[in-house]
């Protein structure tokens, strides 16, 4: 097939960062250095890629406020191509989502990983739920010529990954501790619960947040439940806080567990509270004072690059000049800011 040029604006509305910063303090400053030095993503009108082409995506999970966001935005990114040049009948790009509902489900994961690859698509995205589980699947992939972009975790073996989209989750886990480190002004007891420690995001965002609070001699974390070495998240959440009656605080390093915490019977005089990610629910909590506020990504944006780039890549007659890995900022989400316009992309449901 042809390859063809488009004409229409790529506008990227959250700031693409190529590094990670270790401290919320100095994420302003560093974004601006990144938006400096990140080369320009191109516009639509400057793209190349194959027409009639199948980006095949895999997900780790396909149920919550997070990943209708980003498969909002992946859906967008092949309408927006295939309107622009008018691609219709078997020029269109086609797009398959496929995942289990629980990212705990890892072999059912690979059961579909399996099966896509055989399909023989000419891009695979792929975001595992465990990050040493697919190896056989990425070099399967890289045996049949398929260009594989990682988005949300990364996988072991980076070498077999053309691109990576993911929001930056050192900073993530950075905002989060010095929030937190304000909130208790120095000094306090901590437990932390997260999804599962196999994933690169959860690792990130919980060791980015230790490392802030590391600073503060007085302020302990007790301890860190994954949400893999427990069965029922809830019961062992509220098995470590009747455990501990000191703790002052809780931090939840992702949106599930977030909402898990929220839905716990609270004390009149509940515990200073960080989730993650801006779903329904915890906008509630923070504008009903329940929650303090919450550190939320631009999942929208992640699925949409993810799918551009995959896009780009169908190009496999020509080089590609793509960024290997676009980190997308987070941002702080509380009562002071909710409402502000700029808040909304980060804003679930």
């Amino acid at each position: 097939m042809k390859k063809v040029l488009c004409a229409a604006a790529f506008l990227v509305s959250a700031a693409v960062l190529p590094f990670a910063v270790t401290s919320a303090e100095n994420a302003e400053e560093n974004a601006s250095e990144a938006a400096e030095e990140s080369p320009e993503v191109p516009a639509v009108s400057e793209i190349q890629f194959m027409p009639g082409s199948r980006i095949a995506v895999v997900t780790k999970n396909t149920k919550g406020a997070f990943w209708d966001q980003l498969h909002a935005g992946m859906e967008e990114a092949v309408k927006e191509v295939n309107d622009t040049f008018g691609l219709s009948g078997d020029d269109k790009i086609t797009m398959t989502y496929e995942g289990p509902g629980d990212e705990k489900e890892v072999e059912d994961q690979i059961n579909t990983l399996d099966a896509v690859i055989a399909e023989n698509p000419d891009v695979l995205c792929l975001c595992a739920g465990d990050m040493d589980s697919c190896q056989a699947q990425l070099e399967e992939a890289s045996d049949n010529g398929i260009p594989v972009v990682v988005f949300d975790s990364r996988v072991a073996d980076m070498s077999l990954v053309a691109a990576y989209r993911t929001t930056d989750n050192q900073m993530l886990g950075s905002i989060a501790g010095e929030k937190m480190a304000e909130a208790l002004e120095g000094s306090g007891e901590i437990i932390v619960f997260s999804a599962q420690e196999k994933t690169s995001t959860s690792r990130e965002r919980v060791e980015a947040f230790l490392d802030v609070l590391d600073e503060y001699s007085d302020i302990h974390v007790n301890e860190i439940i994954y949400d893999d070495q427990v069965e029922d998240m809830a019961a062992a959440m509220q098995e470590a806080l009747e455990s501990d009656p000191a703790v002052d605080a809780v931090y939840c390093a992702n949106d599930n567990t977030s909402l898990v915490y929220l839905s716990l019977p609270h004390e009149e005089d509940p515990l200073i509270f960080i989730g993650t990610d801006a779903s329904k629910k915890q906008q509630e909590a923070i504008r009903d004072g329940k929650e303090l506020g919450c550190v939320s990504q631009n999942a929208y944006m992640m699925g949409y690059q993810t799918i551009m780039t995959a896009i780009r890549l169908t190009d496999v007659d020509a080089p590609v000049d793509i960024e290997p890995e676009l980190l997308i900022e987070p941002k702080w989400i509380d009562a002071g800011n909710i409402d502000d316009p700029e808040s909304k992309e980060y804003l679930y449901g």
